[in-house]
């Protein structure tokens, strides 16, 4: 199983598929690596070295105790990169993978990195406080908290049958299949991690990296469906959009929060389309 070690002794798994210029996939919460396995599949068959890992303490990446932050999330991924010493890279973070990679290159810099995809990525911040207004409130997040401390599985039941995938919209029918990918990806990631990586998803503030990335001029597409329940639009794509000179917007119409899953063809699609339109 490739693994790499990082400086505090967590073990981060990776997935390494095919040849060519390098994709890194970062996943959301509480899922790991697997959640990309259409996308990553899709971009290595069609010519590309595309690279998936489970963020520490979720899928089979080291349950550390410490450690459950954006911070470090985007040290281990520097590590990887590092490791692997991969260069021209274009990173793309699904909802709290957008987090960390974003955090990534506010935190290490541009230099391995020529594109950028976020989807239904939580940036720019997802917590309402004064200065952000338009954010979730923290009820939302707390009473996530309470559920996973209470009945972790049926918590993540109730999102994968709810709104991750739109199951609560009339018309949308994700497949129970998909709903327990979810539920089993879910339940493989630590307790503590995952309880943590909520707080690090919704209260990290990622405005200044996106402001970095801004001034940098990496080359940024955003892709975020107009029905997420957990990150809406406004929260997330739009306002990153808006905050990144130059990034382009995809609306996914009527498109929930998991579209790695309902929109898995489109979106596979559309980050071929930037991976090869993006110069080395």
């Amino acid at each position: 199983m490739p693994t790499v070690t990082t400086p505090d002794g967590a073990e981060i798994f990776y997935k390494d598929w095919g040849e060519g210029r390098p994709v890194v996939l970062a996943h959301g919460w509480p899922l790991h690596s697997d959640s990309w396995q259409v996308q990553q599949l899709f971009l290595a068959a069609n010519g590309f070295r595309a690279i998936a890992h489970d963020r520490r303490g979720h899928g089979r990446s080291t349950q550390t105790w410490h450690g459950n932050d954006m911070d470090t999330y985007a040290d281990d991924l520097a590590h990887l990169l590092d490791a692997l010493d991969l260069r021209d890279v274009v990173l793309v973070g699904f909802s709290t993978g957008g987090g960390e990679v974003v955090r990534y290159l506010g935190r290490h810099g541009t230099d391995r990195v020529r594109g950028l995809v976020l989807v239904s990525a939580v940036p720019p911040f997802m917590l309402r406080t004064d200065d952000n207004p338009g954010g979730v409130p923290i009820e939302v997040f707390d009473e996530i908290r309470r559920g996973s401390l209470a009945d972790r599985s049926q918590t993540y039941r109730d999102l994968a049958d709810g709104p991750f995938f739109g199951g609560n919209r009339p018309g949308q029918e994700p497949s129970q299949g998909i709903r327990d990918a979810f539920w089993l990806q879910g339940l493989q990631s630590g307790h503590r991690n995952a309880l943590e990586c909520i707080a690090a998803f919704s209260a990290t503030d990622f405005r200044p990296d996106l402001d970095a990335i801004s001034a940098a001029g990496v080359a940024t597409l955003v892709i975020h469906g107009d029905d997420d329940q957990v990150v809406p639009i406004d929260v997330g794509g739009r306002a990153s959009a808006e905050r990144i000179a130059g990034a382009a917007l995809t609306v996914y119409p009527g498109a929930p929060h998991g579209i790695t899953d309902t929109h898995a063809r489109r979106l596979s699609t559309d980050l071929l389309s930037f991976c090869l339109e993006v110069p080395s």
